[in-house]
């Protein structure tokens, strides 16, 4: 199966590392602009650089993406200098440091800035990225949710599995309303990866049983990669999806 983006511009959040990084490296590979961004600048050059170095098209800029202004800049910058933009990969998101605790102990705030890194902003960049798409008649928006939107969250983190939840009716929603103008809106639900700092000190706090037995928990018995989650994202934004809209795609190794 080829898959080739020559001359298509793609926008990748939370792009600094993990399945950020490895998402934006596979469509410089395949010949797409990448627009980066993330709120790790230092990290977010380092995404840059490698994609660079492989000969590839990235713009990178500092951004967060519950800034409603700087998504509908940062939008405009690309379609401006491109002249398109074809692909969104909302990816920014996380648990922004919290981490499990009782229901009761939850602060309005601890609540709402998952929301809004986890939901809000992809809300954000559809609706910027939607006009552009509109007039192209087309476009692919992919989602990075999580196995936690599916079920519970292993962080026990509340409002992490209900943000994540959340962004898959997002995606439903979009899909039929998007759809008049081919533009199709999907959702990956990755397995646990260990792709980024968090998911270190997440796997660690595990222990050695703990460990085991979430490899036991899953068909393949291993863990998976960023390059696992990139591929399901290539695959959405390739013509080869071209009739799958609305849908949610577990990348988890099987469970």
């Amino acid at each position: 199966m080829k898959i080739d983006f020559t001359g298509k511009t793609a926008i990748v959040t939370g792009a600094a590392h993990g399945f950020g990084r490895a998402i934006s490296l596979a469509f410089a590979a395949r010949g797409a602009h990448v627009w980066a961004c993330d709120v790790l600048s230092d990290e977010l050059l380092e995404t840059q650089r490698l994609v660079l170095a492989i000969g590839g098209k990235c713009t990178a800029h500092r951004l967060d993406v519950r800034d409603k202004q700087a998504v509908e800049t940062f939008t405009t910058d690309a379609s401006a200098a491109t002249g398109r933009v074809d692909i969104l990969v909302n990816n920014a998101g996380g648990v922004l440091g919290q981490i499990g605790r009782p229901l009761e102990e939850v602060t309005p705030e601890q609540w709402q800035d998952i929301f809004a890194v986890n939901v809000t902003g992809a809300f954000y960049f559809s609706q910027a990225v939607s006009p552009l798409m509109k007039s192209a008649q087309h476009g692919r928006i992919i989602n990075i949710s999580s196995g936690a939107g599916l079920g519970i969250s292993l962080t026990g983190i509340q409002a992490y599995a209900s943000a994540k939840a959340a962004q898959i009716g997002l995606t439903r929603q979009l899909a039929h309303e998007l759809g008049p103008w081919n533009i199709t809106v999907n959702n990956i639900a990755p397995g646990f990866v260990r792709s980024n700092a968090t998911t270190e000190r997440q796997w660690d706090s595990y222990g050695a049983q703990g460990q085991k037995e979430l490899i036991e928990r899953i068909a393949l018995k291993r863990l998976g990669t960023p390059d696992d989650i990139a591929n399901g994202v290539l695959f959405f934004a390739s013509d080869h999806a071209n009739w799958i809209t609305g849908q949610v795609l577990s990348i988890d190794g099987g469970k």
